[in-house]
């Protein structure tokens, strides 16, 4: 079974002394449960695994008592240490509470248990930890697959990785495409939306929040106002509200949207938003265009194109910690601008037969990046540059 290169990193986390709490992150299906499963069968250590899945929310007695078991086995057993993994956590009411409260039970009393947690909505899991567990945890987020693991899991090419995104559960579906669209949207959209925001979040609009995921996915790579997503939207409400549910998408690994870099704060935030899926299935797989009818299109493939280069730039910018906005002026645009410090870099992508593009050189002009890129014609090959670490390029 293919290994993510994340696989290495939680094990000498866990073979260290106990110090963090060891929090992986990420969207649904991108293999968080199976790289634990991974690292379980390659350890000495004994281990406790459960899952709040099918947990009551309010059930906070089962989030104690699988600690508890741990303790008992751990104790039974004789052993130095002990290591407990609990999937799923932001499904139980005020977890951080608990685990902090039993963690540092554990820490009083000497008691070697290592935990691991799993959870994938970003938003619950970073509020818990910074209100409770300050101090107490390292986070590790494992984003969608890129384009040199779906290759070397599945050999898949270029074209394939631009239309079929990368979720490794539905790589094996791809030759029947109406089953692979279907797989999509049944077991992973409209499963993150209900699972991961519907049910934990307040949500006071849920039909606008899927046609907002929709119009999105359609639009990724496309900057639109907020008055026009509104003219897009029947009781779309106002663009508070827009703007929130935003960033709920977001914070499961759907769709994004990117703000105006302006070398000023204040603009970036009141700019209209460029959408930006996470993973070009979630795009394609919405859409009536087939795999063989995209790549003879130039117009389609190179949204498609840019979409997949947006998505990399994206996931990357969660785990690497660097901003990613998109800049335009009038007529004038540089579709992704990376932030990461004080350094800038700008970054065009081009698919087509001329690589001209004036809003490069203004952009350069006014605020001197420290580097400006370029991505398909005439610049770097994207199928190149969708194997670079973008942390790389800084």
């Amino acid at each position: 079974m293919y290994e993510r290169t994340y696989l290495k990193q939680v094990k000498s986390r866990i073979k260290e002394p106990r110090k963090f709490i060891q929090v992986i992150l990420g969207p649904r299906q991108v293999g968080k449960t199976t790289m634990v499963n991974q690292l379980l069968s390659q350890l000495s250590i004994s281990y406790v695994y459960e899952s709040a899945d099918a947990i009551a929310a309010t059930n906070l007695t089962w989030l104690m008592q699988a600690w508890e078991t741990a303790r008992l086995k751990m104790k039974a057993s004789g052993t130095s240490e002990y290591l407990l993994v609990i999937d799923e956590i932001q499904k139980i009411d005020n977890w951080s509470e608990i685990v902090k409260q039993q963690w540092d039970k554990d820490t009083r009393e000497n008691v070697n248990i290592k935990v691991i947690l799993l959870g994938s909505s970003r938003l619950l899991i970073q509020k818990g930890l910074t209100e409770s567990l300050a101090g107490r945890f390292e986070t590790l987020y494992l984003g969608h697959w890129s384009y040199p693991e779906m290759q070397e899991a599945f050999g898949w090419n270029i074209q394939q990785y631009v239309y079929f995104g990368g979720y490794p559960g539905s790589a094996t579906l791809i030759n029947d495409e109406e089953r692979w669209k279907n797989y999509i949207k049944d077991s992973l959209i409209e499963t993150s939306i209900s699972k991961d925001i519907l049910m934990l979040t307040r949500v006071d609009k849920p039909a606008l929040l899927k046609r907002l995921f929709e119009l999105g996915c359609l639009y990724s790579g496309q900057i639109l106002s907020y008055t026009k997503i509104i003219g897009q939207l029947q009781d779309a409400g106002n663009t508070t509200t827009l703007t929130n549910y935003l960033k709920l998408l977001s914070d499961c690994g759907l769709l994004g949207g990117l703000d105006k870099y302006a070398g000023d704060i204040i603009r970036k935030r009141g700019s209209s938003p460029k959408f930006q899926v996470y993973n070009n299935a979630l795009l394609t797989s919405q859409d009536n265009e087939t795999y063989s009818t995209a790549i003879v299109n130039p117009k389609l493939w190179g949204r498609l194109v840019e979409s997949s280069v947006g998505a990399h730039l994206q996931n990357h910018s969660i785990s690497d910690r660097y901003n990613l906005y998109y800049w335009r002026e009038g007529n004038n645009e540089v579709d992704f601008i990376l932030e990461k410090g004080d350094k800038v870099i700008g970054l065009e992508v081009k698919s087509g037969a001329s690589a001209d593009n004036a809003g490069m050189g203004i952009f350069n002009e006014r605020f001197h990046p420290n580097k400006m890129l370029l991505v398909g014609t005439g610049g770097i090959p994207y199928e190149e540059f969708l194997k670079i670490n973008p942390k790389d390029i800084f």
